[in-house]
């Protein structure tokens, strides 16, 4: 798979650069939160993140005066499994380079999304990158090989909870996975073994081989 960059002009449908924040102190709270070797993990809340001057500059300048959420996703990876996305932008801030895997929603067609329209992107350590709602994505992958990721995600304060109780009024109230989170994994993914809708088709993208 190609390795584009968030300063491509081809990530403008994607998200884009968010510039002057202050992340410095965040980023150094990050690198102090867990990071498996050989799985990933995801943490939507995380206090000594939101302890930072960065929460409260993420809230009103990004989004505005909304109440947020500074949580992180942390691990290594190298795999697409699924593709999720939520009602708004999200912000990731990672402390070393890594790779989104994007999709547009778009692109689903009938409840079904073809892989083979997925893209990469590098994100640059230490850059803000914005996420938008109309665009697919799921955990990071490792821009080098076993380097592995520590991402702090910004998203609206909820996001990413326990799944309300509703009643389905149509086809996409099956992909809600939580709160604010609607998910398509791909067969091969653990998370169809749990329950999630499977809705992408196409191989179950890999970069390794690209990262090396």
């Amino acid at each position: 798979m190609k390795i584009e960059s968030i300063f491509d002009d081809a990530f403008r449908a994607y998200g884009k650069v968010v510039e002057g924040l202050d992340v410095k102190e965040l980023l150094a709270a990050l690198e102090k939160t867990e990071k498996p070797a050989d799985a990933v993990v995801y943490v939507p809340s995380e206090k000594t993140l939101e302890a930072t001057p960065a929460m409260k500059q993420l809230e009103d300048n990004v989004y505005g005066g909304m109440p947020i959420q500074i949580g992180y996703c942390n691990g290594t990876n190298t795999k697409l499994n699924c593709l999720e996305y939520h009602r708004d932008s999200e912000i990731n801030i990672p402390t070393q380079d890594m790779i989104l895997l994007l999709a547009l929603e778009k692109d689903v067609v009938n409840g079904k999304l073809d892989t083979a329209t997925v893209r990469a992107f590098l994100v640059p350590a230490g850059t803000a990158v914005e996420v938008y709602a109309t665009t697919l994505h799921y955990a990071p992958c490792d821009a080098v090989t076993g380097g592995g990721f520590q991402v702090a995600v910004v998203l609206p304060k909820g996001t990413n909870t326990d799944k309300p109780e509703l009643t389905a009024v149509n086809w996409e109230d099956g992909l809600l996975w939580a709160r604010n989170k609607w998910l398509i994994a791909h067969p091969e993914a653990s998370e169809a073994a749990q329950g999630a809708y499977v809705g992408l088709t196409g191989i179950n993208a890999d970069i390794a081989e690209d990262i090396k």
